[in-house]
């Protein structure tokens, strides 16, 4: 059995980010293909939002390290501000340093074969291009997202501190992986000289065997958005402008709709963003749920709703696809062309523009009227299983050797 160190900020405990699926599931994956996982991540304390671990949250035998990481906003902070060198790239610089150092000891025992990290915490690849240069070992980038692009991030300092990240992936790792075809095509043309090793493994979610039939009709037709929503990101305010026009223009149908935007975060700026509009009595926000609660409650509302920007045009949220495990309508605002709005029209949704309120009231009329006419059918192409055979066989081109095993111990942390 070959081993694979994953380093990785999103991670149980953490919770309000879809992110940790990706590391979770390719982890549990892997062994079926002769790669045992062990995660490098944060301490606990790290986490703005956390919850207890629970029962099979963590696949059977994996081991995870957790090194100190300080969040630069709630740990370093003096009456609420603090320096922005201490973060940059990103809120938890302070992790690179103990979690190298863990990195190396582990290392040192002789028990790994390839290092793995994971991005949108630029901070992870930080770790892994120091783990690279210090041990030699092969390094695996996963960029979920683009880093360094056209607007992003918006701060010039912060762009700057980002793609001197992204410079360092390109220049020292083994391979690249993204999840979407567009950010794959996007970086090939940005660096050509690193083409060759930029490779596609897609997001996914496998079936849900603990899922209940979808709900029955109820008083209210039910439009739920799961997860986090960002300001420049994930905008609502032309969903709310919708919203409003039809609470004006077609009252019966406005009774009828519930907004449920589950675990947002960013909850203060939502209420007041709905209180301007007076649609307060269509929108709920609401906390957090575990991830079985989570998918229950997918499966029970009458459509689901993604919503994605222009400015990540070469983006999927990877919530999409536990969306597209259902058979329920699937709704996206994004921006025409881009890898959303492609990936949602291939799996049976229906698109329209973001930051178009008119085209909006027109779609959401149109779906509670006559929810039939968006009816698809649930998505069972590839899951967990393919996406840890494609990264297994990229690790295995890169350490080639060694045996199989299938022992799985019980989980434990180290």
């Amino acid at each position: 059995m070959k081993r694979l160190l994953m380093i990785a900020y999103h991670f149980p405990p953490h919770s309000g980010s879809s992110g940790i699926q990706r590391t979770l599931n390719l982890a549990r994956a892997l062994p079926a293909f002769g790669w045992q996982p062990e995660i490098l991540t944060a301490n606990r304390q790290a986490y703005e939002s956390a919850r207890p671990i629970g029962a099979g949250d963590l696949p059977d035998g994996l081991i995870v390290h957790r090194a100190l990481a300080l969040d630069a906003k709630r740990h370093l902070a003096i009456m609420g501000h603090y320096p922005g060198f201490l973060a940059r790239p990103d809120r938890w610089r302070s992790w690179w340093l103990p979690a190298t150092m863990l990195g190396l000891r582990l290392i040192a025992s002789g028990r790994f074969d390839a290092l793995w990290s994971t991005f949108p915490i630029a901070t992870a690849h930080r770790i892994g291009a120091s783990l690279a240069r210090l041990s030699g070992l092969p390094w695996v980038a996963d960029l979920r997202d683009p880093m360094a692009h056209d607007g992003y991030p918006r701060d010039p300092a912060q762009w700057k501190a980002y793609e001197k990240v992204e410079r360092r992936v390109f220049e020292r790792a083994s391979a690249i992986v993204t999840v979407t075809p567009g950010c794959a095509e996007y970086y090939r043309r940005r660096y050509p000289q690193a083409a060759a090793h930029i490779h596609l493994i897609r997001n996914g979610a496998d079936p849900w065997p603990e899922d209940s039939p979808p709900a029955a009709p109820g008083a209210h037709f039910v439009l739920l958005h799961s997860g986090l929503i960002y300001p420049w990101e994930r905008d609502p305010s032309a969903l709310f402008d919708a919203l409003a026009l039809l609470r004006v223009r077609r009252p019966d149908l406005a009774s009828r709709l519930r907004l449920v935007l589950r675990a947002p975060g960013a909850s203060d700026w939502l209420v007041a963003l709905a209180r301007s509009r007076s649609i307060e009595t269509l929108v709920e926000i609401l906390p957090p749920l575990d991830s079985t609660a989570a998918r229950r409650e997918m499966r029970q509302a009458s459509a689901l709703l993604v919503l994605q920007a222009e400015n990540c045009a070469l983006q999927i949220p990877a919530k999409l696809y536990e969306y597209a495990r259902t058979a329920l309508p699937i709704i996206s605002l994004s921006s025409p062309g881009s890898d959303t709005w492609s990936e949602t029209l291939k799996l049976g949704g229906a698109c329209t523009a973001l930051d178009d309120p008119e085209a909006i009231s027109t779609l959401l009329t149109r779906l509670i009227e006559d929810p039939a006419s968006f009816a698809r059918q649930a998505d069972t192409s590839a899951g967990t299983s393919e996406r840890g055979e494609a990264l297994a066989r990229l690790l295995d081109s890169l350490a080639p050797g060694l045996g199989i095993s299938s022992s799985k111990p019980a989980a434990r942390e180290g």
